[in-house]
């Protein structure tokens, strides 16, 4: 069952850094809330903080405070707004609005903190785009619809898909994409294949996991110069656009202590909006690469959702 946000205020402000007044309705489009300091194009157009919020701050200072005192667009109630994620979404019938910002830094001089002696924006406010725009107003409901990054992990061997060793390199990943994960703003969800290193299977499996709206592609296993090692020939020419400084740099980072890491032919890239990352089959070489990766990988989830966030 769908979580229900409920609008309790809605507050402009033409200059940013300042309390945002109350106002009876606002139109959305495009570019966020028409008249608003924050509008743009940009990935910041809306902010949301929960009355939830207000009242943890209050029993803390002692003090009253009203809607738009902290600057945000839109007060609401009923989902804890601090739990949310980047790409959970708030849907109703005439509105969409995706999550792209959890928190933020304050403006340097902010007058909220003046006044109010602190502001919960920078770790319990979030930022919003605008995907479907429309008018607003006061008790305006919306479903919370929360966002999982679908992550697919394949192993490719041929023995262990036979049942003759147990694959240690797939849950390996899952393991370190879930710890990579814990800390941050994102929710993931991560699943595992096993398949022999055949080149028509991995291509099924590739084909299968745009159709099902996989955001990102790991595989393990057949980067070598082996003659069973060809998931690089199967994925390098499936790819729209190649991400070769990842590869290139792991590849350089380890070759100077192990040289025979520089034999590996591993590809990293983008399909449609899928990301793609061949690794090692190596629980070892598996670490290394997905270390390297994790920086990486939340920016570009941002970049190829169109979320601007330098």
């Amino acid at each position: 069952m769908n979580q229900v946000l409920t609008v309790k205020s809605l507050n402009i402000s033409e200059n940013k850094g300042t309390k945002k007044k109350p106002v009876p309705e606002i139109e959305l489009d495009e570019r966020g809330l028409v008249g608003d300091s924050h509008a743009g194009s940009w990935h910041r157009q809306v902010s949301l903080l929960g009355l939830e919020s207000y009242v943890r701050f209050i029993d803390q200072v002692g003090r009253m405070l009203d809607p738009g005192d902290f600057a945000e667009n839109i007060t609401t109630e009923g989902v804890e707004l601090k739990d949310a994620k980047i790409l959970d979404r708030f849907v109703s019938d005439s509105i969409e609005m995706e999550v792209t910002q959890i928190g933020k830094k304050c403006h340097f001089g902010c007058e909220i903190i003046k006044e109010a002696g602190a502001c919960i924006m920078p770790k319990e406010g979030i930022f919003c785009r605008v995907i479907k725009g429309g008018i607003l107003k006061p008790g305006h409901q919306f479903d919370y619809i929360p966002r999982s990054v679908k992550i697919r992990v394949i192993t490719l061997s041929d023995r262990a898909s036979a049942g003759e060793y147990e694959d240690l390199s797939g849950p390996e990943i899952e393991k370190l994409l879930t710890e990579g994960f814990a800390a941050t703003h994102w929710r993931i969800a991560v699943g595992r294949v096993l398949i022999p290193d055949d080149a028509d299977l991995l291509k099924k499996q590739i084909e299968q996991a745009r159709e099902e709206g996989i955001d990102v592609i790991f595989t393990t296993g057949g980067t070598g110069i082996g003659p069973r090692d060809i998931t690089p020939d199967v994925v390098a020419p499936l790819l729209d656009r190649e991400l070769p400084g990842v590869m290139e740099f792991i590849r350089m980072k380890h070759g100077e202590r192990l040289p025979s890491a520089l034999l590996s032919r591993s590809v990293a890239g983008t399909i449609g909006n899928m990301l793609i990352y061949t690794l090692p089959g190596s629980v070892k070489a598996v670490r290394e690469y997905t270390e390297e990766i994790l920086r990486t990988l939340p920016h570009s989830l941002l970049m190829l959702h169109g979320i601007n966030a330098h």
